[in-house]
């Protein structure tokens, strides 16, 4: 496993844990961390990682466009 340190400008008034959660966001968003690994790497449960990452704009349903149409195509076509 690797160490990162970073120096982050005061101005940006981030903590270390909010610093931890945007980097995880951000893995988790590009498929490179699953929701447990980005929780683990954020120091959190799972449910409140996917309440954080819904803070941040990101998606717990990795849909395509494409599958969202097809299922909701599927839905009316089924009644359902």
């Amino acid at each position: 496993m690797k160490t990162l340190g970073l120096n982050i400008p005061d101005s940006i008034a981030i903590d270390d844990n909010e610093a931890l959660m945007a980097i995880a966001s951000r893995l988790y968003e590009k498929g490179k961390r699953s929701l447990g690994q980005a929780a683990d790497l954020a120091g959190l449960s799972k449910r409140a990682c996917m309440e954080v990452l819904g803070t941040h704009g990101v998606s717990i349903f990795n849909y395509s466009p494409d599958e969202l149409d097809r299922d909701i195509a599927n839905a009316k076509h089924y009644h359902l």
